[in-house]
Protein backbone atom coordinates (compact mmCIF):
# COMPACT_ATOMS: atom_id res chain seq x y z
CA UNK A 1 0.00 0.00 0.00
CA UNK A 2 2.96 2.59 -0.48
CA UNK A 3 3.15 4.45 -2.99
CA UNK A 4 5.41 8.04 -4.20
CA UNK A 5 5.01 11.37 -4.91
CA UNK A 6 8.14 13.09 -6.09
CA UNK A 7 7.71 16.85 -6.61
CA UNK A 8 9.23 18.36 -9.53
CA UNK A 9 8.12 21.40 -10.98
CA UNK A 10 10.77 23.76 -9.53
CA UNK A 11 12.37 26.04 -12.11
CA UNK A 12 15.71 26.03 -10.70
CA UNK A 13 16.34 29.49 -11.28
CA UNK A 14 19.99 29.36 -9.11
CA UNK A 15 21.38 27.38 -11.54
CA UNK A 16 21.19 29.49 -14.87
CA UNK A 17 22.22 29.11 -17.75
CA UNK A 18 22.36 25.56 -17.32
CA UNK A 19 19.01 25.18 -16.11
CA UNK A 20 16.18 26.66 -17.95
CA UNK A 21 12.48 26.58 -17.72
CA UNK A 22 11.84 23.47 -19.83
CA UNK A 23 14.94 21.82 -18.75
CA UNK A 24 14.98 23.01 -14.77
CA UNK A 25 18.00 21.66 -12.10
CA UNK A 26 16.11 17.99 -11.25
CA UNK A 27 16.36 17.64 -15.15
CA UNK A 28 19.94 18.24 -15.51
CA UNK A 29 22.77 15.83 -14.95
CA UNK A 30 24.69 17.82 -12.71
CA UNK A 31 26.27 15.35 -10.14
CA UNK A 32 26.55 12.25 -11.89
CA UNK A 33 25.94 10.75 -15.24
CA UNK A 34 21.87 10.66 -14.64
CA UNK A 35 19.65 13.59 -14.34
CA UNK A 36 18.42 14.34 -10.59
CA UNK A 37 15.45 13.33 -11.32
CA UNK A 38 16.26 10.03 -12.62
CA UNK A 39 18.35 9.57 -9.92
CA UNK A 40 15.44 10.22 -7.28
CA UNK A 41 13.34 7.31 -8.96
CA UNK A 42 15.90 4.87 -9.09
CA UNK A 43 16.81 5.49 -5.27
CA UNK A 44 13.13 4.54 -4.02
CA UNK A 45 12.25 1.75 -7.38
CA UNK A 46 13.94 -0.70 -4.37
CA UNK A 47 10.98 -0.24 -1.88
CA UNK A 48 7.81 1.24 -4.85
CA UNK A 49 7.46 -0.12 -8.10
CA UNK A 50 7.26 1.84 -10.97
CA UNK A 51 3.76 1.88 -11.85
CA UNK A 52 3.24 3.33 -7.98
CA UNK A 53 5.56 5.95 -8.47
CA UNK A 54 4.06 9.51 -9.33
CA UNK A 55 5.50 12.90 -10.49
CA UNK A 56 4.40 16.07 -10.32
CA UNK A 57 4.98 18.73 -12.57
CA UNK A 58 3.78 21.64 -15.10
CA UNK A 59 2.72 21.73 -18.69
CA UNK A 60 6.06 23.20 -19.49
CA UNK A 61 8.21 20.29 -18.18
CA UNK A 62 6.41 17.32 -18.63
CA UNK A 63 7.39 16.02 -22.15
CA UNK A 64 10.74 16.48 -20.66
CA UNK A 65 9.69 14.56 -17.61
CA UNK A 66 8.24 11.70 -18.98
CA UNK A 67 11.47 11.58 -22.06
CA UNK A 68 13.41 10.96 -19.03
CA UNK A 69 11.03 8.47 -17.60
CA UNK A 70 9.79 6.35 -20.36
CA UNK A 71 9.37 3.64 -17.65
CA UNK A 72 6.54 5.37 -15.67
CA UNK A 73 2.85 5.10 -16.68
CA UNK A 74 2.14 8.40 -18.56
CA UNK A 75 -1.01 8.71 -15.85
CA UNK A 76 1.47 8.62 -13.47
CA UNK A 77 2.70 12.15 -14.15
CA UNK A 78 0.38 14.94 -12.39
CA UNK A 79 0.21 17.82 -13.83
CA UNK A 80 -0.46 20.78 -11.82
CA UNK A 81 -2.33 23.33 -14.05
CA UNK A 82 -0.97 26.15 -11.66
CA UNK A 83 1.68 26.95 -9.30
CA UNK A 84 0.37 27.31 -6.15
CA UNK A 85 3.04 26.17 -3.72
CA UNK A 86 3.56 22.44 -1.89
CA UNK A 87 -0.12 22.39 0.06
CA UNK A 88 -1.90 22.41 -2.89
CA UNK A 89 0.59 20.44 -4.72
CA UNK A 90 0.86 17.70 -1.95
CA UNK A 91 -3.15 17.94 -1.67
CA UNK A 92 -3.88 17.76 -5.34
CA UNK A 93 -0.80 14.87 -5.39
CA UNK A 94 -2.84 12.92 -2.68
CA UNK A 95 -6.48 13.61 -4.07
CA UNK A 96 -4.89 12.44 -7.52
CA UNK A 97 -3.15 9.05 -6.28
CA UNK A 98 -6.15 7.92 -3.94
CA UNK A 99 -8.53 8.31 -7.12
CA UNK A 100 -6.52 6.76 -9.73
CA UNK A 101 -5.23 3.83 -7.57
CA UNK A 102 -8.70 3.19 -5.77
CA UNK A 103 -7.54 0.41 -3.62
CA UNK A 104 -8.77 -0.72 -0.51
CA UNK A 105 -7.38 0.08 2.63
CA UNK A 106 -4.83 2.72 3.78
CA UNK A 107 -2.34 4.39 1.38
CA UNK A 108 0.24 5.13 2.39
CA UNK A 109 2.31 8.66 0.46
CA UNK A 110 5.79 9.46 0.67
CA UNK A 111 6.44 12.83 -0.97
CA UNK A 112 9.92 13.83 -1.99
CA UNK A 113 11.88 16.32 -4.46
CA UNK A 114 13.49 15.76 -7.67
CA UNK A 115 16.28 17.25 -6.96
CA UNK A 116 18.48 16.28 -3.81
CA UNK A 117 21.38 14.39 -3.26
CA UNK A 118 21.83 11.20 -0.99
CA UNK A 119 25.39 9.84 -0.99
CA UNK A 120 24.00 6.40 1.33
CA UNK A 121 20.89 5.31 -0.54
CA UNK A 122 20.73 1.80 1.46
CA UNK A 123 20.70 4.35 4.48
CA UNK A 124 18.22 6.40 2.85
CA UNK A 125 15.80 3.57 1.96
CA UNK A 126 16.01 1.69 5.67
CA UNK A 127 15.31 5.17 7.48
CA UNK A 128 12.68 5.78 5.32
CA UNK A 129 10.72 2.15 6.00
CA UNK A 130 11.36 3.57 9.87
CA UNK A 131 9.26 6.47 8.86
CA UNK A 132 6.25 4.15 6.83
CA UNK A 133 6.05 1.97 9.89
CA UNK A 134 5.60 5.41 12.41
CA UNK A 135 3.51 6.85 10.39
CA UNK A 136 1.26 3.40 9.62
CA UNK A 137 1.59 3.07 13.41
CA UNK A 138 -0.39 5.85 14.97
CA UNK A 139 -1.41 7.88 11.99
CA UNK A 140 1.58 10.65 12.02
CA UNK A 141 2.85 12.59 9.87
CA UNK A 142 6.06 11.83 9.60
CA UNK A 143 9.43 14.08 8.08
CA UNK A 144 12.57 13.37 7.60
CA UNK A 145 15.05 15.67 9.84
CA UNK A 146 19.06 16.23 8.59
CA UNK A 147 21.36 16.58 11.19
CA UNK A 148 22.99 19.75 11.18
CA UNK A 149 26.72 19.65 10.21
CA UNK A 150 26.84 23.55 10.48
CA UNK A 151 25.41 26.40 11.57
CA UNK A 152 23.52 26.72 7.90
CA UNK A 153 21.34 29.84 7.47
CA UNK A 154 19.51 28.81 4.06
CA UNK A 155 17.45 26.40 5.65
CA UNK A 156 14.34 25.97 7.87
CA UNK A 157 15.01 23.84 11.10
CA UNK A 158 12.70 21.38 13.48
CA UNK A 159 13.20 22.10 17.25
CA UNK A 160 12.61 18.32 18.74
CA UNK A 161 10.75 17.99 21.76
CA UNK A 162 14.02 16.81 23.62
CA UNK A 163 16.84 14.42 22.66
CA UNK A 164 16.96 13.23 19.34
CA UNK A 165 18.68 10.31 17.89
CA UNK A 166 19.37 9.13 14.35
CA UNK A 167 17.01 6.70 13.35
CA UNK A 168 14.56 6.99 16.05
CA UNK A 169 10.92 9.26 15.49
CA UNK A 170 11.05 12.19 18.06
CA UNK A 171 8.07 14.70 18.40
CA UNK A 172 8.04 18.10 16.79
CA UNK A 173 8.04 20.91 18.92
CA UNK A 174 8.09 23.63 16.34
CA UNK A 175 9.09 24.22 12.85
CA UNK A 176 11.17 27.61 11.94
CA UNK A 177 11.95 29.25 9.24
CA UNK A 178 15.69 30.25 7.92
CA UNK A 179 17.41 31.72 10.67
CA UNK A 180 20.31 34.50 10.59
CA UNK A 181 23.57 33.37 11.32
CA UNK A 182 23.49 33.84 15.24
CA UNK A 183 20.34 32.13 15.74
CA UNK A 184 21.46 29.27 13.81
CA UNK A 185 24.81 28.86 15.22
CA UNK A 186 22.38 28.43 18.74
CA UNK A 187 20.24 25.89 16.86
CA UNK A 188 23.32 24.14 16.17
CA UNK A 189 24.79 24.53 20.46
CA UNK A 190 21.62 23.22 21.32
CA UNK A 191 21.49 20.01 19.95
CA UNK A 192 17.83 19.19 19.13
CA UNK A 193 17.53 21.27 16.20
CA UNK A 194 17.61 19.29 12.58
CA UNK A 195 17.63 20.62 8.73
CA UNK A 196 14.09 20.56 7.42
CA UNK A 197 14.07 18.43 4.51
CA UNK A 198 10.73 18.96 3.16
CA UNK A 199 10.26 14.90 2.51
CA UNK A 200 7.34 13.58 4.20
CA UNK A 201 5.31 10.15 4.71
CA UNK A 202 1.70 9.94 6.00
CA UNK A 203 -1.03 8.05 4.68
CA UNK A 204 -2.95 9.81 2.48
CA UNK A 205 -6.23 9.91 4.74
CA UNK A 206 -4.41 11.76 7.46
CA UNK A 207 -2.77 14.48 5.31
CA UNK A 208 -6.47 15.46 4.03
CA UNK A 209 -7.88 14.76 7.23
CA UNK A 210 -4.83 17.51 8.74
CA UNK A 211 -6.15 19.48 5.48
CA UNK A 212 -9.64 19.64 6.52
CA UNK A 213 -9.27 20.75 9.90
CA UNK A 214 -6.31 23.17 9.33
CA UNK A 215 -7.04 24.26 6.23
CA UNK A 216 -10.95 24.02 5.20
CA UNK A 217 -10.52 25.76 1.67
CA UNK A 218 -8.09 24.02 0.46
CA UNK A 219 -10.10 20.66 1.86
CA UNK A 220 -12.66 22.20 0.31
CA UNK A 221 -10.83 22.37 -3.56
CA UNK A 222 -9.66 18.98 -3.20
CA UNK A 223 -13.00 17.36 -2.74
CA UNK A 224 -14.02 19.15 -5.82
CA UNK A 225 -11.21 18.36 -7.86
CA UNK A 226 -11.66 14.33 -6.49
CA UNK A 227 -14.93 14.54 -7.97
CA UNK A 228 -13.73 15.66 -11.19
CA UNK A 229 -11.13 13.33 -11.67
CA UNK A 230 -13.80 10.38 -11.26
CA UNK A 231 -12.92 7.34 -12.23
CA UNK A 232 -10.92 8.56 -15.61
CA UNK A 233 -7.46 7.39 -15.17
CA UNK A 234 -5.83 9.94 -17.78
CA UNK A 235 -6.88 13.81 -17.55
CA UNK A 236 -6.74 15.04 -20.78
CA UNK A 237 -9.51 18.15 -22.02
CA UNK A 238 -12.44 19.32 -20.30
CA UNK A 239 -11.18 17.09 -17.14
CA UNK A 240 -8.05 19.26 -17.40
CA UNK A 241 -9.87 22.46 -18.03
CA UNK A 242 -12.11 22.05 -15.40
CA UNK A 243 -9.34 21.11 -12.58
CA UNK A 244 -7.69 24.32 -13.73
CA UNK A 245 -10.22 26.54 -13.10
CA UNK A 246 -10.65 25.23 -9.48
CA UNK A 247 -6.82 25.38 -8.75
CA UNK A 248 -7.38 28.96 -8.75
CA UNK A 249 -9.17 28.78 -5.88
CA UNK A 250 -6.58 27.49 -3.73
CA UNK A 251 -4.76 29.95 -1.66
CA UNK A 252 -0.93 29.86 -2.33
CA UNK A 253 0.72 28.38 0.77
CA UNK A 254 3.13 26.07 2.02
CA UNK A 255 2.91 22.42 3.69
CA UNK A 256 5.05 23.73 6.81
CA UNK A 257 2.91 27.13 6.86
CA UNK A 258 -0.48 25.48 6.17
CA UNK A 259 -0.17 22.04 7.86
CA UNK A 260 3.25 21.52 9.76
CA UNK A 261 3.53 24.43 12.08
CA UNK A 262 -0.14 23.53 13.19
CA UNK A 263 -1.15 19.81 13.17
CA UNK A 264 -0.09 18.04 17.01
CA UNK A 265 0.28 14.71 15.43
CA UNK A 266 3.80 15.56 14.02
CA UNK A 267 6.79 13.37 14.15
CA UNK A 268 10.50 13.55 13.02
CA UNK A 269 13.33 10.90 12.27
CA UNK A 270 16.26 12.63 12.27
CA UNK A 271 18.93 11.58 9.64
CA UNK A 272 22.38 10.93 8.27
CA UNK A 273 22.48 9.66 4.51
CA UNK A 274 24.23 12.50 3.31
CA UNK A 275 22.00 14.89 2.33
CA UNK A 276 22.47 17.79 0.09
CA UNK A 277 19.66 20.12 -1.63
CA UNK A 278 21.87 21.16 -3.96
CA UNK A 279 20.02 24.61 -3.69
CA UNK A 280 22.85 26.67 -5.53
CA UNK A 281 26.34 26.29 -7.07
CA UNK A 282 28.46 26.95 -4.30
CA UNK A 283 26.76 23.62 -3.01
CA UNK A 284 28.72 21.81 -5.33
CA UNK A 285 31.64 22.38 -2.89
CA UNK A 286 30.25 19.10 -1.30
CA UNK A 287 30.07 17.15 -3.61
CA UNK A 288 32.99 17.45 -5.91
CA UNK A 289 36.75 17.47 -5.14
CA UNK A 290 38.80 20.11 -5.91
CA UNK A 291 42.29 20.59 -7.68
CA UNK A 292 45.46 21.96 -6.36
CA UNK A 293 43.96 25.23 -6.33
CA UNK A 294 40.79 24.40 -4.42
CA UNK A 295 38.86 24.63 -7.80
CA UNK A 296 35.94 22.53 -8.78
CA UNK A 297 36.06 22.07 -12.97
CA UNK A 298 33.75 20.22 -14.23
CA UNK A 299 33.86 19.64 -18.07
CA UNK A 300 35.99 22.29 -19.00
CA UNK A 301 39.27 22.75 -20.23
CA UNK A 302 40.76 25.24 -17.80
CA UNK A 303 43.65 27.27 -17.10
CA UNK A 304 44.19 29.32 -14.04
CA UNK A 305 47.01 31.77 -13.03
CA UNK A 306 46.73 33.30 -9.72
CA UNK A 307 43.48 31.90 -9.46
CA UNK A 308 41.65 29.75 -6.41
CA UNK A 309 38.83 28.40 -5.02
CA UNK A 310 36.15 28.48 -8.18
CA UNK A 311 34.00 27.05 -9.37
CA UNK A 312 34.19 26.04 -13.58
CA UNK A 313 31.30 24.32 -15.32
CA UNK A 314 31.93 24.55 -19.04
CA UNK A 315 30.76 22.26 -22.16
CA UNK A 316 33.76 21.54 -23.10
CA UNK A 317 34.11 23.22 -26.38
CA UNK A 318 35.96 25.99 -25.72
CA UNK A 319 39.15 27.19 -23.05
CA UNK A 320 38.44 28.87 -19.83
CA UNK A 321 41.19 30.80 -18.42
CA UNK A 322 41.09 32.41 -15.16
CA UNK A 323 43.86 35.08 -14.01
CA UNK A 324 43.78 36.42 -10.64
CA UNK A 325 40.37 35.47 -10.14
CA UNK A 326 38.99 33.86 -6.66
CA UNK A 327 36.13 32.45 -5.20
CA UNK A 328 33.89 33.30 -8.48
CA UNK A 329 31.48 30.83 -10.00
CA UNK A 330 32.07 30.59 -13.61
CA UNK A 331 29.71 28.52 -15.95
CA UNK A 332 29.59 28.52 -19.61
CA UNK A 333 26.63 26.81 -22.09
CA UNK A 334 25.81 27.11 -25.66
CA UNK A 335 24.52 30.18 -25.26
CA UNK A 336 25.26 32.12 -22.32
CA UNK A 337 28.14 32.60 -19.91
CA UNK A 338 27.82 33.23 -16.05
CA UNK A 339 30.24 35.62 -13.67
CA UNK A 340 29.50 35.17 -10.32
CA UNK A 341 30.96 35.81 -7.33
CA UNK A 342 30.32 32.91 -4.48
CA UNK A 343 28.63 35.20 -1.87
CA UNK A 344 26.41 36.33 -4.65
CA UNK A 345 25.03 33.21 -6.11
CA UNK A 346 21.22 33.51 -4.48
CA UNK A 347 21.29 36.33 -6.49
CA UNK A 348 21.87 34.63 -10.20
CA UNK A 349 17.66 34.50 -10.05
CA UNK A 350 17.66 38.07 -11.04
CA UNK A 351 19.22 37.75 -14.38
CA UNK A 352 16.30 36.16 -14.97
CA UNK A 353 13.60 38.79 -14.24
CA UNK A 354 16.31 41.23 -16.60
CA UNK A 355 15.80 38.81 -18.97
CA UNK A 356 12.33 38.80 -18.19
CA UNK A 357 12.08 34.46 -19.08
Amino acid sequence: MLTALIMAGGSGERFWPLSTKERPKQLLKLVSDKSMIRETVDRILPMIPAERIFIGTNIIQAPAVKEELPFLPEENIIIEPAFKDTAAAIGYGATYIKEHLKENGELTMVVLASDHLIKNEDNFRKRMETAVNSAKKDGSIVTLGIKPTKPETGYGYIEVDGECYIGEPAVVRRFWEKPNEERAERYIDAGNYLWNSGMFIFEIKTILEAMEKHMPKHYAVLEDIGEIIGTNKIIEGNTQDQIKEKFEEFEKMSIDFGIMEKADNIKVIPVDFGWNDIGSFPALEDVFDKNENGTICKIANLIEINSKNNIVLGNGKRLIATVGINDTVVVETENSILVCHKDEAQNIKKILKELKI
